[in-house]
């Protein structure tokens, strides 16, 4: 079982930038590609970003790419997403999501995640 710890949600106001991180639990850390998915109110949950296991490989969805970068750091078993340029419609609450599906996979579909974390509110203010 892998846990996932976040951190760096919040309210910010449009514009403004926030970085999220994850922290799984497991010390195969370096064997897992790492997500970023989101829930608006009202809506369904949706891809923002993914990494691959080795690092090399990002996939965006398109309503983000150019603001949000997603980045990771085995050292410190973390991963980011970063987020500058925030709108108001970026207010959801963020989870991040574990996958075994490759060494240079970053899946953009939820079915391919394993492992979730609970999620962190992230609010921007118009």
């Amino acid at each position: 079982q892998v846990q996932l710890v976040e951190s760096g949600g919040g309210l910010v106001q449009t514009g403004g930038s926030l970085r999220l991180a994850c922290a799984p639990s497991a010390r195969t850390f370096r064997e897992y590609g790492m997500g970023w998915f989101r829930q608006g109110p009202g809506k369904e949950r949706e891809f923002v970003a993914a990494i691959s296991w080795s690092g090399d490989n990002t996939n965006y969805a398109d309503s983000v790419k150019g603001r949000f970068t997603i980045s990771r750091d085995n050292a410190k078993n973390t991963v980011y997403l970063q987020m500058n340029s925030l709108k108001p419609e970026n207010t959801a609450v963020y989870s991040c999501a574990t996958s075994q599906r490759g060494f240079s996979a970053a899946p953009v579909r939820g079915e391919e995640y394993d492992y979730w974390s609970q999620g962190t509110q992230v609010t921007v203010s118009s």
